[in-house]
C-alpha cells in the first residue's frame, strides 16, 4: 500500500483532518499507515468512538474497503453524531444510498395535506446537516400505514439506476402481514392485473389490457383461526398490491378498512416490509436488510 498523503493539509476544524487514499486497502491498514505516531490501540479507539468517516460517512468498521481517491476524515477530538429519530432509524448508509426502517403512520413523502413530517423530509434534513448541498431521492415508497425497510438514493443518477433496473437489482422483497381468518391453502400465489379507479381505490382485473400485472406469493407462518401471520413475497411492486391481493383471497389485512377489514385489534394496518435483498447499483455488492416483525403481529396470532 502506497503511503497516503494528507489532502492539501485540509483542516475543517481545529481537530478534524481529511486524507486521500492512493491505493486499494482496508480502513484499519490505511489508518495505521497514516497515523504513524499513534499506537494501534489509539487508532482502533478512533474507529470505535465514531471519529472516522469514509467519504463523509462515519463508520466503526475496521475492514471497510477503500479505493483510490476515497476521502478519509478523522476527528481527533470527538465522535460524529449518531442519527436518532422517534419515527425512523437508519439501517445503512454509504456515499450513494441510505436504507431506513420507517415507522408505522409516517408518510414516505409529502402530500397536499402533509409537507413536513415525512420520511423524505427527516432524511433530507439529516443529510443537509453534514452537507448543505446534499440531496436525497426516493427509490420506492411505502404506504403511510406500512412500516419497514425503505431505500433513498443520494444522487439522482443512483435513483434512476435502481428504478430502471429494479426487477434485476432486487432479489427479494419480503413482507409480514396479519390477515383475518385462516388461508386455505396455507401457501400459494395470487396473480391479477391491478387498476386504480377515480376514487384512488386499486382493484384486480383479469384483463391484461386494463391493468398492470401483479404477482404475490404468500405462506402462512402461524394461525389461531381468527387471525393468521403471513409471509408475503413480491414478484412485482404495484401500488397497494399486497392489500388488494389479500382482499381478493377473502382474508383482508387487519386494520385495513380500505380493503375490506372489519376489525382493528392492534390499532394499525398489520403490514410490515420485513426484508429487502438487492444488488448495490455501484459496487455490485449484494446487500440484505431486515426489520424485526412488530411484537403486536406475533401476539395477536397466539
Amino acid at each position: 500500500m502506497k503511503q497516503p498523503q494528507k489532502h492539501n493539509s485540509q483542516q475543517r476544524q481545529s481537530k478534524e483532518f481529511t486524507y486521500h487514499v492512493d491505493s486499494d486497502c482496508q480502513l484499519l491498514d490505511f489508518l495505521i499507515a497514516t497515523l504513524k505516531d499513534k499506537s494501534r490501540t489509539t487508532v482502533k479507539s478512533y474507529l470505535s468512538h465514531r471519529q472516522v468517516a469514509v467519504n463523509d460517512m462515519p463508520t466503526t468498521q475496521f475492514n471497510t474497503p477503500l479505493h483510490r481517491g476515497d476521502r478519509i476524515t478523522i476527528n481527533f477530538s470527538k465522535g460524529y453524531k449518531i442519527f436518532r429519530h422517534r419515527r425512523l432509524r437508519i439501517i445503512f448508509e454509504d456515499e450513494y444510498l441510505i436504507v431506513i426502517d420507517k415507522g408505522y403512520g409516517l408518510l414516505s413523502m409529502a402530500t397536499k395535506n402533509e409537507k413536513t413530517e415525512t420520511a423524505y423530509r427527516i432524511i433530507s434534513d439529516y443529510v443537509k446537516t453534514n452537507d448543505p448541498e446534499g440531496h436525497i431521492f426516493i427509490v420506492h415508497r411505502l404506504d403511510r400505514d406500512t412500516s419497514g425497510v425503505m431505500i433513498f438514493a443520494k444522487r439522482q443518477r443512483i435513483q434512476e439506476l435502481l428504478q430502471r433496473n429494479w426487477n434485476d437489482a432486487v432479489i427479494e422483497r419480503k413482507y409480514m402481514a396479519v390477515v383475518e381468518g385462516s388461508l386455505d391453502p396455507e401457501a400459494g400465489e395470487v396473480k391479477s392485473y391491478l387498476k386504480e379507479n377515480a376514487a384512488l381505490q386499486v382493484y384486480s382485473t383479469q384483463n391484461p389490457e386494463e391493468g398492470q400485472l401483479a404477482i404475490t406469493g404468500y405462506k402462512t407462518l402461524k394461525s389461531n383461526g381468527r387471525f393468521s401471520l403471513v409471509e408475503v413475497q413480491l414478484e412485482t411492486g404495484r401500488k397497494n398490491q399486497i392489500r388488494v391481493h389479500m382482499h381478493d383471497l377473502g382474508h383482508p389485512i387487519i386494520g385495513d378498512r380500505k380493503y375490506g377489514s372489519n376489525c382493528n385489534p392492534i390499532g394499525r394496518v398489520a403490514l410490515h416490509a420485513a426484508s429487502l435483498r438487492f444488488k448495490h447499483p455501484i459496487t455490485g455488492q449484494m446487500l440484505h436488510f431486515e426489520s424485526n416483525i412488530p411484537e403486536k403481529f406475533e401476539y395477536i396470532v397466539q
